[in-house]
């Protein structure tokens, strides 16, 4: 038999469905030859440093740098039983074959391939690699399976990954955390993505505002302006002059203007033209077409490219008539998709652009939750402008004449409006107010206007803008690319699968609050970045390690190269930072101390309320209790302080009108709080005997 491992139960059954396996087993489904299964997201996951060496458990100078000579990996303490089902399973004399089904990318090849060797698998590996969860695709998928061997480099790839955030998170938190006394925590991508968000809103805060005022004349739908003046009166005089008399254009620089079609969503693109119209975070965005990839109505989301492989193009404009008939933005639409635009195998690595599904014509679309829908709608709209023909306009760059004062105006006249006129169509369906553009006016040198209303208006220089998610989404996508062509080999904060995370993460440590759309940094975040020295907070740095990463997944760099690199950076930063001035220690003096609520179970420190957590005030124990812990919410639960007192005092709550996430109905149960030791807690179901 074959055993078949994705990385999702709902993956897996929708695979099940399509082998043949109907049998539900413990942990798994069976038939037609294969025994189908499935991970929880990571399995295993490297030891903490305490695990190499009980000295470890305290954090000390001396002790730094940690850096294991043979790694070690452990069973995660809340997925124990799902490893033991896979570990029987794979032991299993009837099982000849194993199928890595999980993700199609980086962190979906490590999960299975920790699980594979912790389990101490030897048996022959295929690699399932899939764009879609189409009945079709699952079988041409299972139709060309590939050796596990093909994605030996991509494994390493994501291998050295978490080896380097364990390098840099272990050793830079407890090297800072050390010298200020205080528990600072370090990542190797979260820390350059909050020092972009904290000098963008340090130079917000140094920006002097200057004020200025411009004279206009309005004639109808023109509306032209001087340059500006530093004083009113200035303005007003020419204003004045200006009153009720008639105006010519004097000169006028037309220059016809072609804007290509915008190119197919990679997750990215997504993530920000969400955010741009609907206020959606990036990672509501990838929630959202994440389950509609498991629904079979989207293609795989986590992907970097914007183009569909050359053999699609038939399959697109088949989809393409589809969406006409599906979409309700785009009835009595006219137009001749050209699906040549979006075809470009060389820009296609693993997974093309993100495009719906022929599923979409199957589906009650009225029926998705709103987020799904508009999030459909959106990547729907995509692949019609992106087939579609150029918008193309007249650009005038005018300058006017009225009483001997000289006047400035910027027009436009469209002469093909190509793809804007879906874009158009999709924003009135949405709602959604289109961006202020220049004027549609019919003008040329010599026309004469009036006479002509005037007025003076009063205007501030602006500072940068905060940073939203679309905009810092980009700005973490460019890093490290200062002079960024079509060609150019994209570096990077991150990847496309790993920026909504990053984001949250900053969030819910406390450095980055949401003020509506903006991003900004907290007190807290703001003192980690002024302490951290440039190598640990540079984005360009880390987007060349993310670009290194890319190269060892593309067999052109190796493993160690890469570790040792980080080593090194490692050993020379503890080497450098022996000691910290008391001047420096004081930045963090007047942080207000959280109220105790009671003892670490762990370790018996006073355990304190801070922002988003219940932690222990030990910084050699990292003891925490979530606000917005996901299991307690998903019961229809929340750590409040109450809670977590009676957590830390007797380690389970009984909690009644807990709700089913399956069912729906109520039950009651006592809640267990788990220690694994190390990191976050768990907590455990315990139901009543009946």
């Amino acid at each position: 038999m074959k055993l078949v491992i994705a990385e999702k139960p709902s993956v897996a059954m929708a695979l099940a469905s399509v082998l043949g396996a109907r049998t539900r087993k413990d942990g798994y489904v069976e038939g037609n030859g294969y025994i189908v299964s499935w991970c929880v997201g990571h399995l295993v996951g490297l030891c903490d440093a305490s695990e190499y060496d009980e000295k470890y458990k305290k954090w000390r100078y001396e002790d730094l740098p940690i850096v294991p000579e043979c790694w070690k990996h452990k069973i995660l303490e809340g997925t124990k039983k799902q490893f033991g089902i896979l570990k029987k399973l794979m032991r299993d004399s009837k099982v000849d074959e194993v199928i890595c089904a999980t993700d199609a990318g980086r962190e979906g090849e490590l999960i299975f391939r920790l699980v594979y060797e912790q389990a101490g698998c030897k048996k022959p590996m295929k690699r399932l690699w899939i764009s879609s969860m189409e009945e079709q695709a699952i079988k041409d998928g299972f139709a060309s399976l590939k050796d596990g061997s093909c994605y030996d480099s991509l494994y390493q790839s994501a291998l050295c990954r978490a080896k380097a955030d364990w390098l840099v998170g272990i050793n830079a938190s407890r090297l800072f955390s050390v010298l200020y006394n205080q528990n600072l925590k370090v990542g190797r991508v979260q820390t350059p993505t909050l020092a972009m968000i904290v000098d963008r809103n340090q130079k917000i805060k140094e920006f002097t505002k200057e004020k200025y005022y411009m004279a206009h004349i309005k004639f109808d739908d023109m509306d032209a302006v001087t340059e500006h003046f530093q004083k009113k009166e200035d303005a007003d005089k020419v204003a004045a002059d200006c009153m009720e008399r008639m105006c010519e254009v004097e000169k006028d620089d037309v220059k016809e203007k072609t804007v290509r079609p915008p190119k197919l969503y990679d997750l990215t693109t997504l993530q920000r033209e969400a955010n741009r119209i609907f206020g959606y975070t990036a990672q509501q965005t990838l929630d959202a077409v994440q389950e509609m990839y498991e629904q079979k109505l989207v293609t795989y989301p986590r992907t970097d490219s914007q183009y569909l492989t050359d053999e699609m193009g038939e399959s697109t404009e088949t989809l393409i008539q589809m969406l006409l008939g599906e979409m309700p933005y785009a009835e009595s639409l006219e137009y001749q998709p050209d699906v040549s635009k979006v075809l470009n195998s060389k820009k296609v690595s693993d997974h093309h652009a993100i495009i719906p599904t022929m599923e979409v014509a199957k589906a009650d679309i009225g029926k998705l939750k709103e987020r799904n829908c508009k999030i459909l709608y959106l990547i729907s709209a995509r692949v019609l402008t992106a087939t579609a023909d150029p918008y193309i306009y007249e650009s005038h760059k005018s300058q006017i004449t009225c009483n001997y004062h000289t006047f400035y105006l910027t027009a436009k006249k469209t002469k093909q409006e190509g793809f804007k006129a879906i874009e158009n169509k999709m924003k009135q369906f949405f709602g959604v107010k289109s961006e202020k553009e220049e004027p549609e006016l019919d003008i040329w040198a010599g026309k004469h206007y009036g006479p002509c209303d005037s007025f003076v208006s009063e205007h501030f220089t602006q500072p940068p803008k905060q940073y939203t998610e679309d905009t810092l989404l980009s700005a973490m996508e460019r890093a490290g690319n200062e002079e960024l062509t079509e060609d150019t080999e994209k570096k990077g904060l991150g990847t496309p699968a790993t920026r909504a995370a990053i984001i949250e993460k900053l969030i819910q440590s406390g450095f980055v609050k949401r003020e509506k759309k903006n991003l900004v940094p907290t007190d807290d975040g703001n003192v980690l970045i002024t302490v951290l020295p440039d190598e640990i907070k540079s984005p360009k740095m880390t987007a060349e390690w993310e670009m290194a990463l890319n190269h060892i997944a593309q067999n052109t760099e190796t493993a160690d190269e890469f570790l040792n690199g980080i080593t090194e950076l490692m050993q020379e930063l503890v080497a450098r930072y022996q000691g910290i001035s008391e001047e420096k220690k004081e930045q963090f003096q007047g942080k207000a101390k959280g109220e105790v609520i009671g003892k670490c179970p762990r370790c018996g420190a006073d355990v304190r309320e801070g922002k988003v957590n219940f932690y222990c005030s030990d910084r050699n124990c990292a003891f925490t209790l979530w606000k917005n812990d996901k299991f307690l919410a998903s019961q229809g639960k929340k750590m409040d302080k109450a809670a977590a007192k009676k957590f830390l005092s007797k380690g389970k709550i009984h909690y009644k009108d807990l709700v089913s996430r399956k069912t729906g109905r109520q039950y009651e149960a006592t809640v267990e709080m788990v220690d694994p030791g190390e990191g976050n807690v768990q907590f455990n179901l315990i139901f009543p005997q009946r």
